[in-house]
């Protein structure tokens, strides 16, 4: 007994699928009909799929039955759903929808101002009567039904954002802005949402940025201390560029507010990555006005030495009075705080001795007790080695600093900071001349997980493959190593001008590329644009076809991107990249990049 009913068990189930792939496929065979337009026989099968599941297939019916102008048969359909759903306003909808088609234009409004009486407030069935109503180009009943579900909700906020994008869609501004900025003293948790869908409706238009200021200040005004008001008219602020009155708004939120400097700190941090660094210190300096008893003083002190050296990387020309007064404040809050040193404070002051005031050798000691603190994190001990590794190599110990590499690697042998530590060996190898160990390292790091180390250990492995000799001259391809480790310790001038020898003692060269491109990356280093562009045209007009000519085009549109903000022409230069090397590992990063010119924020 208990097999038998097993058996029926199996047989049910088995039917039960065997009837739903028949479905599916009489279904698939509707649509392809109805795509035709052979609707004779998509309704054929549509009412035969009608028949056995209403629930799943009467959308389907009434939309090919609406396509094919077959209103007499749509009504039909609607008017059978309604005997079993009188209520449903969905369905409502449809016969409104209908009555409209046929030219009914009265009844049609009278039918929609009754569904509207339908709404109860459940918010599932609110959504699906808006979209429904959209869907339609009903934008105003959609508004209407997301009023009534709000009144009967007793004035809740949760609809506005929505509300706002559609009264925005027609044409209704003012009453989009009001939806977005009247969301009530409890709603400051949707900010990011209202101001995603401010920018959606105010897009560039001065006139509506200006409209939506006034309308802010006027909130403010009456309730000073919601502090959801301040934080949009701030965030307005920004958008039009102005980061003084915003600055302003955040003091007095501030002033208000029980924040104790952390909406400041934040604010801090959204200047400084939109490179707005003198907004940025000022708004650290409040914080630390406020005193060292306050919870963000310490937080304030170390990110705004973070800002300071942001700001140094990113001026035309570097100011050795700005380096050493960073420097010495370095130095003074890690001795007010030592347990930064076992931060990225601490990696930073380093970098900024040894590559900014030309003193590895304190970059050096400083590393060096960093990595010796007690509390550091595995990760952190990581990094700190390799870069001690990079200072020790720039002072010419080029085996102690193997030797730390090789310490990551054997503690990261799985990790990226294991790549990056093989990479770095490899490198080590290349300028040493040890041509064929490096490449040994180097075919296998192609392939590793770090986009970076691949790319990078493939440009230096094709760099070897293409320059090794085979009349066993390797003196050209040594004095090129040799300039590369030298830019690597910052001796430019050394590194130029074994370059000009290389270039007069061995003129045609297969080098000659990879020198151009070294030469840009001189140029670039010092922020002499116009000369790295310069090698840069050079490099791909003549040596387009070889190996290095996309790596020319990709960083010229990079340059004219991101350091000379020329978006035209780095627009130009990543479709001549996608046109002319179709298959370059750059290809996709490129389109990145024109995907983010066009929608006007950079990648």
């Amino acid at each position: 007994m208990k097999g038998l009913r097993i058996f029926f068990i199996l047989m049910i189930t088995w039917l039960g699928n065997t009837a739903c792939l028949a479905q599916d496929s009489l279904a698939a065979e509707a649509r392809r009909y109805a795509s035709a337009h052979d609707y004779d026989k998509a309704f054929s099968l549509y009412s035969n799929l009608y028949d056995k599941n209403p629930q799943g297939f009467y959308n389907e019916y009434l939309e090919a039955l609406l396509a094919a102008k077959e209103f007499k048969k749509a009504n039909k359909l609607v008017a059978d759903r309604l005997q079993f759903r009188t209520l449903d306003p969905l369905v409502n909808i449809d016969k409104g929808h209908l009555l409209e088609l046929e030219g009914k234009s009265k009844k049609a409004e009278e039918q929609y101002l009754n569904v509207l009486q339908l709404v109860n407030g459940d918010d599932m069935l609110t959504s699906e009567m808006v979209n429904k109503f959209s869907a339609i180009g009903k934008d105003n009943y959609a508004i209407n039904v997301y009023e009534r579900a709000k009144s009967l909700l007793g004035g809740t906020f949760i609809y506005n954002i929505a509300m706002a994008k559609l009264y925005a869609k027609t044409g209704n501004i003012e009453k989009a802005l009001d939806a977005l900025i009247d969301m009530g003293p409890v709603q400051y948790i949707n900010t990011e949402s209202a101001k995603s869908a401010m920018l959606e409706i105010l897009g560039a238009d001065a006139q509506k940025l200006q409209l939506t200021q006034k309308a802010l200040m006027k909130k403010i005004n009456l309730q000073p201390d919601n502090t959801y008001y301040v934080e949009l008219l701030t965030w307005l602020y920004t958008q039009k560029n102005d980061w003084e009155g915003a600055l302003m708004q955040i003091e007095a939120l501030e002033e208000r507010g029980t924040t104790k400097g952390q909406r400041l700190l934040e604010f801090g941090r959204a200047a400084a990555r939109d490179k707005q660094f003198d907004i940025s210190l000022r708004s650290y300096d409040d914080v630390i006005q406020k005193g060292v008893d306050m919870p963000y003083y310490i937080m304030a002190r170390s990110e705004k030495l973070s800002a300071r050296l942001q700001q140094i990387q990113n001026d035309t020309q570097t100011d050795t009075l700005k380096v050493k007064q960073l420097l010495a404040d370095y130095d003074s809050f890690l001795v007010a705080f030592p347990q930064y040193y076992s931060t990225s404070t601490a990696q930073d002051f380093a970098m900024v001795s040894a590559n900014y005031a030309s003193n590895p050798q304190k970059a050096i000691g400083i590393l060096q007790k960093a990595a010796k603190q007690n509390n550091v994190t595995r990760e952190f001990w990581g990094n700190c080695t390799l870069q001690l590794g990079d200072y020790l190599l720039i002072t010419g110990k080029i085996w102690e600093a193997s030797l730390l590499y090789s310490q990551v690697d054997k503690e990261f042998k799985q990790d990226a900071l294991g790549e990056e530590a093989r990479f770095r060996n490899a490198k080590v190898a290349y300028y040493s001349g040890d041509f064929e160990w490096a490449q040994s390292q180097l075919s296998v790091l192609k392939a590793s997980t770090s986009e970076l180390i691949a790319n990078d250990a493939l440009y230096l492995s094709v760099l070897l493959t293409e320059n090794i000799p085979e009349d066993s001259n390797y003196v050209p391809l040594k004095r090129f190593a040799y300039a590369d480790l030298l830019l690597f310790q910052n001796k430019d001038k050394e590194a130029e001008i074994l370059l000009d020898s290389l270039n007069q003692a061995f003129p045609k060269h297969p080098l000659n590329d990879d020198i151009l491109m070294l030469r840009a990356r001189i140029a670039e280093k010092h922020k002499d644009y116009t000369k790295a562009l310069a090698y840069l045209k050079t490099l791909f007009e003549q040596y387009g076809k070889d190996v290095l000519g996309d790596d020319a085009v990709y960083k010229t549109a990079l340059i004219y991107e991101t350091d000379l903000h020329d978006l035209v022409a780095a627009k130009k230069f990543y479709e001549q990249l996608i046109l002319d090397y179709p298959g370059s590992t750059y290809a996709q990063s490129a389109r990145k990049h024109l995907d983010g010119i066009s929608k006007g924020n950079l990648p």
